[in-house]
């Protein structure tokens, strides 16, 4: 892990296109902005953590119901 200090209003750069920048600090927390390409997913780390699981169990799941996803294309074609 790379272990950086910043200040208020100074940034570092990740890549080529991804800026991160320290926004504010009070106490104990500090607010960051992140400039990234829109194609970039960034969620907080605990968001990101329940993604997986759902996505995990959303994969294990046998139940298809072939008449909901018929109903779901007949909308959209609609």
């Amino acid at each position: 892990m790379l272990v950086l200090s910043r200040k208020k209003d100074q940034s570092i750069v990740i890549g080529d296109n991804i800026e991160i920048t320290i926004i504010d600090i009070q106490g104990d927390q500090v607010r960051i902005g992140i400039n990234a390409p829109k194609n970039v997913a960034i969620h907080r780390k605990e968001v990101f953590l329940e993604i997986q699981e759902e996505n995990k169990r959303a994969a294990r799941s046998k139940t298809v119901v072939p008449e909901a996803i018929n109903e779901l294309f007949k909308r959209k074609n609609s």
